[in-house]
């Protein structure tokens, strides 16, 4: 992870204070910290959520800009003022980690998925995330995205809690909720969504590219037709398409992008699982002998594709390369919606049903057409019986 701004000494303290000794931190580009559940985390754990997998009601926000500063009635504060008073601020509001925090806790720091060098730990329950490479400086979809959808009725209960945009060291975040803030040691499953999975403009230009075309040889040697093989080129819509061929998302509707069990390094390289039975391992794997996160899972699953089916935002917009981020512990699961930096506004006039076939200007993507599929996938897959370990073994190519 990359935060180019560093922090002083103190920051540091602070932030490492607050991320106390104990938990799972989710940093919306898939970035989890584990380590040994303290009593820190135990602060954060109402007494109340016993019952085994009682879904997570959030609550109103309580982040609010820190008190302005009075003026100090010595000229030089004591140190141990100065260091109380950093601390109490850190609690609402602070510098991201920088590398040099990072580093100290690399044993503890793994990537699951997504970007690195987007995100970074903030405060207790919240993460911020960097704006897009690419985006246009007066220009934030994501932002935008969790804006609208936390204003719409529908949708606000199934994505991360948005709190603000903010700057920070010359670049722009938005923060949000660390969705695996008050997880012990849970299973989690992140999935990307849809049959499509870039914008249409990425692909608009139909100049075929000797680039691409290697790219493709790279990866299979076979693909290219005799025509692309004679030119050595290939466009770029035949080249994303062709990549989405080659995992489970052209025809599935999703890809599973990674998973994490308890007491194992993750499964990241899944994108050749695209069979049925490999992903049926897959998702059995993830569930373990669970039966009851199974119908939890799929319950919360329902629910979002109803949401997501009310929603008038939904109606206006393609939802492209989002994901469903599924996580369970010993006493509740949670899945939401997440990642929202192609999600762009369709033309005035225009609807999507999220399951029609894509074609060049109808900006489906097949989002809805993959949910269905996913929830059907978890219903049907064959959970192992305890010390059948092997059945739950993901299917994968290397």
């Amino acid at each position: 992870m990359t935060v180019t701004s560093k922090m002083n000494s103190v920051s540091r303290q602070s932030v490492l204070s607050r991320l106390g000794p104990g938990g799972l931190l989710y940093a919306a580009n898939k970035i989890l910290a584990v380590a040994v559940p303290g009593k820190e985390e135990e602060r954060w754990r109402s007494k109340d959520e016993g019952a085994l997998f009682k879904r997570w009601r959030r609550t109103p926000s309580t982040v609010e800009a820190p008190a302005s500063t009075p003026a100090p009635a010595t000229p030089t504060p004591q140190p141990s003022e100065l260091l109380k008073f950093l601390a109490i601020n850190a609690l609402e509001l602070s510098a991201p980690a920088s590398d040099a925090l990072l580093k100290s806790r690399s044993s503890e720091w793994f990537q699951l998925a997504g970007h690195p060098g987007s995100l970074a730990p903030a405060g207790p329950g919240t993460v911020w995330k960097r704006r897009a490479a690419g985006d246009h400086p007066a220009h934030n979809p994501e932002r935008d995205a969790y804006e609208a959808l936390a204003a719409c009725p529908h949708m606000r209960s199934a994505i991360p809690r948005y709190y603000r945009e903010l700057e920070y060291g010359g670049e722009r975040f938005i923060e949000l909720q660390d969705l695996l803030h008050g997880f012990r040691d849970p299973h989690v499953m992140d999935v990307k969504m849809g049959t499509r999975t870039f914008l249409e403009d990425e692909v608009s230009n139909a100049r075929a590219r000797t680039d691409l075309y290697e790219k493709m040889v790279r990866l299979d040697p076979k693909a290219p037709t005799e025509a692309e093989h004679a030119a050595r080129a290939v466009t770029k819509l035949r080249y994303m398409q062709f990549r989405e061929q080659r995992s489970s998302s052209a025809e599935q509707g999703f890809r599973i992008e990674a998973v994490k069990v308890p007491g194992e390094p993750p499964l990241t390289d899944l994108q050749k699982i695209r069979e049925p039975h490999q992903i049926a391992n897959t998702v059995a794997r993830f569930l373990g002998n669970n039966e009851k996160a199974r119908r939890a899972i799929i319950a919360r699953l329902r629910e979002i594709r109803d949401l997501f089916e009310n929603s008038d935002f939904f109606k206006t917009h393609e939802i492209v390369g989002s994901s469903i981020f599924i996580i369970y512990d010993d006493e509740r699961v949670g899945a939401w919606l997440i990642d929202f930096a192609k999600t762009r506004s369709v033309p005035e006039g225009l609807q999507v049903d999220h399951r029609a076939e894509w074609q060049q200007g109808n900006h489906e993507e097949g989002f809805l057409y993959g949910l269905d599929r996913l929830i059907d996938t978890i219903e049907r897959a064959k959970l192992p019986t305890p010390g059948d370990e092997a059945a739950t073994e993901p299917d994968v190519s290397r």
